[in-house]
C-alpha cells in the first residue's frame, strides 16, 4: 500500500478547509447581520437578507470569502481538469492563509472586519483557531 502523496494530502486539507470556511462564512454573515439590524432595524426575510449580502456595503468585506469558496469548488470539481493539480492545491491553501489573517490595522477591509468579528464573537474566534490549525498542518 502506498502512502498518500502531496496532492492527496493537499486535496484532503482543501476539502476540510472548504467545510470549515463555509461554517465560518455563515457565522460571519450572522454576526454582520446582527450589527446591521442594530443600526438599520430588522431584516424582513431571507430574500431581503440575500439582497443586502450581495449589494450592501456593510457586507462588502465578506465577498472575497464567497468568491474564494467558489474558487475552491471549481478547483475540486472533477469535471474541470487542472494543468498542475499539486501546485493549484498548494496555491489555494496559501491563499487561504493570507486571506484569513485578521489584523486590527489591516490594509484590507476583510482583515480589519475579520479581526473585529473575532473580538466580538467567541464562536468566530474558535472557528478561526480551528482554521489556523488546519492551515498550519503539513
Amino acid at each position: 500500500m502506498t502512502s498518500p502523496g502531496p496532492l492527496d494530502q493537499d486535496l484532503k486539507r482543501l476539502r476540510a478547509l472548504r467545510s470549515h470556511l463555509l461554517k465560518l462564512h455563515k457565522a460571519l454573515l450572522d454576526s454582520e447581520r446582527v450589527l446591521y439590524e442594530r443600526e438599520h432595524g430588522p431584516i424582513k426575510n431571507s430574500g431581503e437578507f440575500f439582497q443586502l449580502v450581495i449589494s450592501h456595503d456593510a457586507f462588502d468585506w465578506l465577498r472575497p470569502i464567497s468568491k474564494f469558496i467558489v474558487q475552491i469548488d471549481e478547483y475540486l470539481d472533477p469535471k474541470v481538469e487542472s494543468e498542475n493539480p499539486v501546485e493549484g492545491a498548494a496555491i489555494l491553501l496559501e491563499k487561504a492563509r493570507l486571506m484569513l489573517k485578521p489584523a486590527e490595522a489591516s490594509s484590507t477591509p476583510l482583515g480589519s472586519h475579520y479581526f473585529q468579528a473575532i473580538q466580538r464573537d467567541p464562536n468566530i474566534a474558535l472557528m478561526h483557531a480551528e482554521m489556523s490549525q488546519l492551515l498550519r498542518e503539513r
